[in-house]
């Protein structure tokens, strides 16, 4: 396996070198909104911890990356009015994924509305703000 890249996206996010749309943060993660969502409301939530994958990270590590995926998912059923949640997480390149810092999807699903295909469009900065917005507002009432 490949080792960690300290220079991926995220990792940058991470040393706010990037810019993102933060949901969400803590002492181990950071959720954000996914710039190129496949739904209103994808958010990604990262370990602040290097991990290439599920196959380098601690089970510790891993267990906060996955508490705060189900702490989106729940704010994310109120804020989107979904009626399901979507939870993805690739690892290596034969498994799906592309930016090689672990991550977590979670994707508020609509019955009967498809998920849009990945990397499809960049989302405009408006609707990325309102949507921080409406989860931030849901995760504040939780």
């Amino acid at each position: 396996m490949t080792a960690y890249d300290p220079n991926n996206p995220f990792a940058k996010i991470l040393r706010g070198e990037f810019p993102c749309y933060k949901v969400y943060e803590s002492e181990h993660v950071l959720a954000f909104l996914d710039i190129m969502p496949r739904t209103p409301g994808h958010t990604l939530i990262i370990p602040k911890a290097p991990a290439r994958n599920i196959l380098d990270i601690s089970a510790e590590d891993y267990a906060h990356v996955a508490r705060a995926a189900r702490t989106i998912a729940k704010a994310a059923m109120k804020a989107f009015a979904a009626d399901g949640i979507t939870i993805q997480q690739f690892n290596e390149p034969a498994g799906g994924q592309v930016v090689f810092h672990l991550h977590m999807h979670v994707l508020p699903r609509h019955n009967g509305i498809a998920l849009l295909p990945p990397a499809s469009r960049k989302e405009d900065s408006k609707a990325l703000e309102d949507n921080a917005t409406k989860l931030i507002a849901a995760l504040e009432g939780s």
